[in-house]
């Protein structure tokens, strides 16, 4: 006898009379007793609140012609009462089923749990309740009985669920799985997922057996396998009479469904169990934009406040949008209608496919398109004359910037007014600073020698071989912002260890003041973001002294016009004390789309990440090692060998999940994905090689796992 899940606490039962169940009610009757039997084929048994979900949903599946094996249920009494156990009409019954199905307890039984509670749209309970495999003889059979019984109470919040105990034969399988309707993991209406092993679908869906991956079309063709089978367990014609009984249990019922099946000695398909995908992955809409960190991580690598969105990133995407116009990368409709950088999760992604990082989704379409080159053709004159002029402009606008730096004012001395004033100008800055750094990079040569960020490590090493400290480096040599990016909350916090160029270089001969265009705008763009630091924080200074602003580092919650309406006299707004910071997010993938509700969904250039695994809940977390022992830490990430159903009480409050070993369609996989939460399997020598304490980051989507550097957990 083999219990799936068994809970601990049944060795003391003693026969019949520590059973909880059997007995008399108002219900159906067996024969001429007061057990309350219900056979599968019985039109009662088709009733969730009497026999359960699972029993339901099987004799369901019966009466539509779908291959069903026989049995009968020990229904669940509505009033929480079975009778008395002790009724001897009871016990015969029970015992004349038991041998009219076991012939005598010649042929092993399959007890299993069914409750009103399991296998529904809202969730699955998948392996909470215990169910008991190859049950031989009487003693046996009632002491499975009372095991699913008694598996009703779950410890983890003290409840009680209702519980019917569904009976059949048990098959020996000679290839068993999970067949599922739809892609749960991709999101797809249109993929069939088979995952099978040999004998019965128990080891596959306990998590202790990883099986054979199938994709399909909706017909049952194979697109791929997983990983590749030395041996074939499935030949074509079975994975179209899947395909098929995954096609009339979606109609049964309404939906896609997730289904254990197995093929007997002969060759015969029969279905073991049928409930609906509780979960399905977010799956942007079609045509939704490709976006990405790319280029703008340079600027922006962090997660952002609300108050630096405003300020960064909004002049960056207007900045972009007018180099675009002019250069005619794209049509200024859509240009007026997309913004080329956008912000998710508090995080800066730019618009790939008009940022020309990707190529476009149909390059023979494309070629036969006559707008591009037209806006090109027409742009060709203005840019001819452009890259000639552009390096004087460049010099134009970076002298405009240094006469306006230098003529500022220290904050804490400029009026109301003048500092409102300088806030406005600082926006503008930017917008044209990026327009002219964008068309320097695609118009300009790139320069080979001298960089803003050598200019940077050139006086941050001069400042520190004159033992300056890192503050005054800053006033002295301001060039070293450009290693740094901007921020409103903490101090400037300089590389630790930096090392000086080639004294040769033509960084070192020219320092700051002898930049090529592109590097000279891109220092400047770094000198306003920094004014506008401190011009922000003078200004939460003042609305502290007004009373309006608990603590400085709340300005950052605001939003731009929020700031400008409280300088202007104006009052913040009155849930400003009450607003939260952004829940830490993890770091974007390079490639991603949104799906609704501005869920991430990775683009997939891999079906399996080298340093990662499968991916098989969406979703993306950053967090902590844990390896379900000892205290959760904070946004803590299971890493565990197998995904064991006993581990099911430690996914409420989980970050992530990562297992060695796994299949996307075991019962720890189903219940991952009704919490969304992210979920990678496969992960080679995870345990090892990311040891509880450490930080990570994960991709349920992508199946990307990697260990994440100091420096890049977020604030």
């Amino acid at each position: 006898m083999t219990t799936l899940n068994e809970r601990p606490a049944f060795d003391d039962f003693d026969g019949f009379d520590g059973c909880d169940g059997f007995g008399t009610t108002n219900g159906g009757r067996h024969g001429d007793t007061g057990l309350p039997l219900v056979p599968l084929d019985d039109p009662r048994a088709a009733l969730p609140r009497l026999t359960g979900s699972k029993a339901a949903h099987l004799a369901r599946a019966a009466r539509a012609g779908l291959p069903v094996l026989p049995g009968f249920v020990v229904p669940h009494d509505t009033d929480g009462s079975y009778g008395s156990p002790d009724d001897p009409g009871s016990v015969d019954a029970l015992r004349r089923a038991w041998r009219d199905l076991s012939a005598d307890g010649s042929a092993p039984l399959v007890v299993r749990s069914s409750s009103p509670q399991e296998d529904t749209e809202e969730s699955s309970l998948a392996g909470q309740f215990t169910s008991v495999l190859d049950v031989r003889g009487w003693d046996e059979f009632r002491t499975a009985v009372s095991a699913v019984l008694r598996s009703a109470h779950r410890p983890s919040d003290g409840t009680t669920a209702a519980m019917a105990v569904l009976v059949q034969p048990m098959l020996a399988a000679r290839v068993g799985g999970v067949l599922f309707g739809a892609d749960p993991v991709e999101g797809r209406l249109d993929r069939m997922l088979v995952s099978a092993v040999r004998g019965g679908p128990d080891t596959l869906v306990s998590g202790t057996q990883p099986g054979t991956n199938y994709v399909l079309n909706r017909r049952g063709r194979l697109l791929h396998t997983e990983p590749s089978p030395e041996e074939w367990l499935l030949g074509p014609g079975e994975l179209r009479r899947l395909a098929h009984l995954a096609r009339r249990a979606r109609k049964v019922f309404g939906g896609p469904q997730d289904i254990e099946f197995g093929f007997d000695g002969d060759g015969r398909l029969w279905l073991f169990q049928s409930q609906p995908i509780t979960a399905m992955a977010a799956r942007p809409r079609r045509g939704a934009r490709l976006l990405g960190p790319g280029p703008v991580a340079e600027t922006l690598p962090g997660q952002l406040l609300p108050l630096e969105e405003d300020l960064w990133v909004a002049p960056m995407a207007r900045g972009l949008a007018a180099a675009l116009d002019i250069g005619a990368g794209a049509a200024r409709r859509t240009l007026r209608t997309t913004p080329v950088v956008t912000v998710v999760g508090g995080r800066a992604a730019a618009d790939l496919r008009l940022l020309g990082a990707v190529p476009p989704r149909h390059p023979w379409l494309a070629l036969l398109n006559p707008a591009p080159g037209a806006r090109r053709l027409a742009a060709a004159w203005r840019l001819g004359r452009l890259t000639t002029a552009l390096p004087g402009l460049a010099l134009d606008l970076t002298a405009d910037i240094d006469r306006r730096l230098a003529g500022t004012a220290p904050p804490a001395e400029l009026p109301p007014a003048a500092l409102t004033a300088t806030l406005r100008w600082t926006r503008a800055a930017l917008v044209s600073l990026h327009a002219q750094e964008a068309l320097c990079g695609a118009l300009l040569p790139e320069p080979r020698t001298a960089t803003a960020a050598g200019a940077a490590l050139t006086e941050l090493a001069d400042g520190r071989a004159r033992g300056l400290p890192d503050d005054r480096v800053v006033t002295a040599h301001p060039a070293v912002l450009a290693l740094v990016p901007p921020r409103l909350e903490g101090r400037i916090q300089l590389p630790a260890r930096t090392s000086a160029p080639d004294p040769a270089s033509a960084t070192t001969r020219s320092g700051a003041s002898g930049l090529p265009p592109r590097e000279a705008l891109r220092l400047r763009i770094r000198w306003v973001q920094e004014l506008q630091v401190r011009l922000v924080r003078d200004a939460a200074r003042r609305l502290q002294v007004r009373g309006e602003l608990g603590a400085a580092g709340r300005v950052g919650l605001l939003r731009w016009p929020e700031l400008m309406d409280a300088l202007a006299g104006g009052r913040l707004p009155g849930d400003v004390g009450e607003r939260l910071p952004r829940a830490v997010s993890a770091q974007l993938p390079d490639a991603f789309r949104l799906a609704e509700g501005g869920v991430v969904v990775a683009e997939r250039h891999a079906r399996r990440a080298a340093d990662g695994g499968h991916g098989v809940s969406g979703g993306r977390a950053a967090g902590t090692v844990w390896d379900g022992t000892g205290a959760r830490p904070p946004e803590a990430v299971l890493v565990v060998r197998t995904l064991d159903p006993a581990l099911a009480p430690l996914l409420p409050g989980l970050t992530g999940l990562i297992a060695q070993t796994g299949s996307p369609l075991s019962h720890l996989a189903v219940l991952a994905r009704e919490f969304g939460l992210p979920t990678v399997v496969g992960a080679a020598d995870a345990v090892r090689r990311f040891p509880t304490g450490s930080r990570l980051t994960l991709d349920g989507t992508t199946g990307d796992v990697h260990p994440e550097a100091p420096s890049e957990v977020p604030r």
